[in-house]
């Protein structure tokens, strides 16, 4: 059974190496790459002759893209800024000379970097997706930015997590939001829905009650407030910005 993993980029020279050198056990490696303005297409073909250029046309598509470019039986979908630990690689290789224990994918926790600290709550430990699945099953759907990978069929999954680099600072974490709550504004404006006073009202401090008290996000010190604080703004930020595409429909993308 041949295993691809897959990679779409974008400016992510910071990241890309650190990805692709803990990814020698596949035996497939396929990048697509959004037009990066980095070295991150140099970068990529040190490790896989397989590297694609092609503009951007949404999270879903282009991972879904990435899926058909490879040739493997199985796919191991990662984002850039993420990591296959020794731990993760040793599960994922008994688990395939055991034929994968007839499953048709796993689940992959992911333990997630903000700030400089490894976040252990606030919602975002474990953090299970679905990431290593039989190609002729699977495919990315859900609401962009927060691809998911729908399939039918067993799954089972890993104890080790991933490691994800995914907000090391501020900066980051500040560019990052207002460009996914740009998109899923601009989902939720395609799908017919509006901002009502509700959302604004209700929805962010229900999002920061639920990660630093329900989630005990408080367990994470300083950095667990920030996330929290800045989670619920990024709420805020995008019901804001749907209620704006509503008011002025030529500004939607």
């Amino acid at each position: 059974m041949k295993l691809s993993a897959t990679i779409i980029t974008k400016n992510e020279e910071a990241n890309i190496v650190r990805c692709l050198s803990a990814l020698d056990f596949a035996d497939e490696i396929v990048v697509v790459d959004a037009e990066s303005t980095d070295r991150t297409v140099e970068l990529a073909k040190r490790f896989t002759p397989h590297v694609h250029v092609n503009p951007w046309p949404g999270h879903i598509r282009q991972k879904n893209l990435a899926i058909e470019r490879a040739s493997g039986d199985w796919i191991l979908a990662l984002d850039a800024d993420e990591e296959v630990t020794p731990e993760l690689r040793r599960e994922i290789t008994a688990a395939r000379e055991r034929g994968f224990d007839g499953l048709d994918g796993y689940l992959i926790p992911r333990r997630s970097l903000f700030m400089g600290r490894w976040i252990e709550h606030c919602g975002w430990r474990p953090d299970y997706h679905l990431r290593l699945f039989k190609r002729s099953l699977g495919r990315f759907g859900g609401l962009n930015p927060h691809d998911i990978v729908v399939m039918e069929g067993r799954t089972g999954s890993f104890r080790h997590p991933l490691r994800h680099y995914t907000y090391p600072s501020l900066d980051i974490y500040l560019s990052r939001m207002n460009s996914y709550t740009s998109i899923a504004a601009g989902e939720l404006r395609r799908r017919g829905k509006r901002c009502r006073l509700r959302h604004l009202a209700l929805s962010p401090p229900a999002t920061f009650l639920k990660m630093y008290l329900l989630k005990q996000g408080f367990r994470d010190g300083t950095e667990g407030l920030i996330l929290c604080v800045l989670s619920a703004c990024s709420v805020s930020i995008k019901y804001l910005k749907l209620r704006e595409l509503w008011d002025n429909p030529g500004d939607g993308k």
